[in-house]
């Protein structure tokens, strides 16, 4: 795969703060995966989000995208019709008072032809299974649901990267696992690049990559399983591990030889099942 987002050295301070919330931070981002970024309150991943659509820009170092430095403010529209960004709050995104309307909002602004944008809106509704409320008030609609219709504005603006920053923070779980599932599907299904801010251990599992933030710092990058399979490291962070994971730290405590790189529930049983028969 090649690489669509690199940060070089990258620092960066909020105007007023003294200590910095990006250390000098250097990473690649290859085209088609899904990077879970994951750390407490104030690690900076947050941070490391707005730089990706130039929301923010670096004080030090470079952020380019698809081979575009951010900084360039000719090539601002540019940079972010490359890059969505999908926030905790969907009320914060919904901007019209019909469903369809506002999945054609960004679109609209960024000059496609209309008869395109009813395409694009069609097609963006269908991918995140809420077509049939196109007609709906947003309002009116579940937080799930919400945030579905957040991400399908974004993908009417046909970026090749998604960034959602806590997208589920505000959502029960079942709203959780709506939003999840788009995720996961526009990546292995579609091939968008997607960009997880979260601090939910569990909605890493599936992920290619995880990558731990903590004071501005990346304190650790590899797979799930590696990382989740390295318990000082993750009590060092002070971070959860996923439901999965702690049944086989308890069972293997008792005497039990289980992997823990079983991170799906329905992979977690067919280990046990396994271990039991034998």
């Amino acid at each position: 795969m090649s690489e669509i987002i690199r940060f070089e050295s990258v620092h960066y301070t909020y105007p007023g703060d003294e200590l910095e919330s990006l250390c000098g931070v250097s990473l690649s981002i290859e085209e088609g995966s899904f990077v879970a970024v994951v750390g407490h309150n104030g690690s900076g991943k947050s941070t490391l989000a707005k730089h990706m659509n130039a929301i923010l820009i670096p004080d030090e170092g470079k952020v380019t995208v698809c081979g575009t430095d951010t900084s360039d403010q000719d090539r601002l529209i540019d940079i972010r019709r490359n890059v969505g960004m999908v926030f905790q709050n969907p009320d914060n995104q919904i901007v019209a008072n019909v469903v369809e309307d506002d999945v054609a909002f960004a679109p609209e602004n960024l000059g496609v032809e209309p008869s395109e944008i009813r395409n694009r809106v069609d097609e963006a509704l269908t991918l995140v299974g809420m077509y049939e409320y196109r007609q709906h008030a947003p309002h009116l609609l579940s937080g799930g649901q919400k945030q579905r219709i957040a991400i399908a504005g974004i993908i009417a603006m046909k970026p090749r990267v998604i960034v959602l920053d806590e997208p589920t923070a505000m959502l029960d779980p079942i709203g959780r696992r709506e939003v999840l599932s788009t995720v996961k599907e526009l990546c292995r299904e579609h091939g968008m690049t997607v960009v997880l801010i979260t601090h939910h251990m569990d909605e890493c599992i599936d992920a290619d990559r995880m990558v731990i933030m903590a004071d501005g710092y990346i304190a650790a990058d590899g797979t799930p399983a590696q990382l989740f399979a390295d318990p000082e490291l993750m009590e060092r962070q002070g971070l959860d591990v996923p439901e999965t994971v702690k049944l086989m730290y308890a069972l293997n405590k008792e005497g039990w030889d289980l992997p823990l790189d079983a991170l799906g529930v329905e992979e977690c049983a067919e280990v046990i099942r396994k271990a039991v028969g034998k």
